[in-house]
């Protein structure tokens, strides 16, 4: 939900995903990596940052299509002091459409909301 919150979703949200495009078995590397930079380690895809924060690593995302041809689609926006790239609305609304976990089903709403006002105000 960080993406959507930073397109403008009136939402909130307690974890940070990052997808990345390794296979999952390589996590120890990204995990080892937390480490030396202070993070917690909670679980193999989760960690905590030194401002208790939380980071989740994924390795695919359902619904979508690949990383590089969503990588290519992504849209830049600043954050935290750097440029980085995220999940347009719509790839978002179709990856928890696709997911239907409770939590991402509640999510949609406020989603299709947003993404709905973000074209108005480009028009």
């Amino acid at each position: 939900m960080s993406a959507a919150l930073l397109q403008g979703t009136p939402a909130t949200t307690l974890d940070t995903d990052i997808w990345l495009d390794l296979k999952e078995r390589q996590c120890l590397r990204i995990l080892q990596l937390c480490k030396k930079q202070g993070a917690e380690i909670l679980a193999p895809t989760t960690v905590a940052l030194s401002d208790d924060s939380l980071i989740n690593f994924l390795y695919r995302v359902d619904g979508l299509k690949s990383f590089d041809a969503e990588w290519k689609h992504s849209i830049r926006l600043k954050w935290l002091q750097t440029t980085v790239h995220v999940l347009s609305l719509q790839r978002i609304i179709r990856s928890k459409e696709r997911v239907r976990r409770p939590k991402d089903l509640a999510h949609l709403p406020l989603l299709k909301q947003a993404l709905k006002l973000s074209r108005k105000l480009k028009k």
